[in-house]
């Protein structure tokens, strides 16, 4: 299992001090929407000064036409990120043209699909997408699979399920992880030692980390937790 810190503060400032404070670290930086539309590429450039070790998951969730698409996969792995992801629900052709566009390069990054986004609880999945979450995420993750990617962005709920009914070496990368089972407006999250026992393989950890006073310490804390 791998640890992911969410850069989701307010200014560039923040997030930067926060990935240096880090530097040490053998971990993820996720870059979401907010930070880079209003920092743009500076920051990925910026963390990878920092530390050239830290990988850079690149957080945007795209998601349009296929060749739109492709393109924007294609300058997302320019950027030099480690990791970017789309949404699954575009469908096998658009995510099987983004990998035709990146799987050439010299080193192309991991590319994930977002299957089910963890604010969502079950009635209100059913309401946009029509059917429950168990079964669409499954849908989404073969998809997925079957489309040349190299694993999914799920709930912790989803994870074994996902492994079980897709492939072992399938990467589920799981957001809204917790020290405790507070959720605040993500409905279905989950504790360090859950992800464990359900075989997330990368987990990312954001206001726990950020919202501490010592975040070096909350996050050898989490490190020491998924040992």
């Amino acid at each position: 299992m791998e640890l992911c810190v969410a850069l989701d503060l307010p200014t560039f400032e923040a997030n930067i001090n926060l990935a240096r404070s880090l530097r040490h670290k053998n971990i993820w930086l996720k870059v979401g929407l907010r930070s880079y539309i209003r920092d743009g590429e500076k920051i990925v450039s910026e963390i990878k000064e920092i530390n050239p070790n830290f990988k850079v998951f690149l957080d945007l969730k795209i998601y349009d036409i296929p060749n739109t698409m492709a393109d924007a996969a294609e300058s997302m792995a320019n950027l030099g990120v480690d990791m970017f992801n789309v949404h699954a629900s575009s469908g096998k052709v658009a995510m099987r043209e983004v990998m035709s566009r990146v799987s050439g390069l010299k080193k192309p990054p991991l590319v994930l699909a977002v299957t089910a986004l963890t604010s969502f609880d079950e009635e209100n999945f059913e309401l946009v997408y029509g059917d429950s979450i168990d079964k669409k995420v499954n849908q989404f993750a073969k998809d997925a699979y079957e489309s040349g990617l190299g694993g999914v962005v799920c709930s912790v709920l989803e994870s074994k399920m996902i492994k079980s009914n897709i492939d072992e070496n399938f990467i589920t990368l799981t957001p809204g992880i917790r020290l405790n089972s507070d959720s605040d407006d993500q409905k279905r999250v989950a504790t360090v030692e859950f992800a464990k026992e359900q075989n997330s393989d990368i987990i990312v950890v954001g206001r726990p980390i950020y919202n501490s006073k010592e975040p070096l310490k909350v996050v050898e804390e989490i490190i020491k937790r998924m040992q």
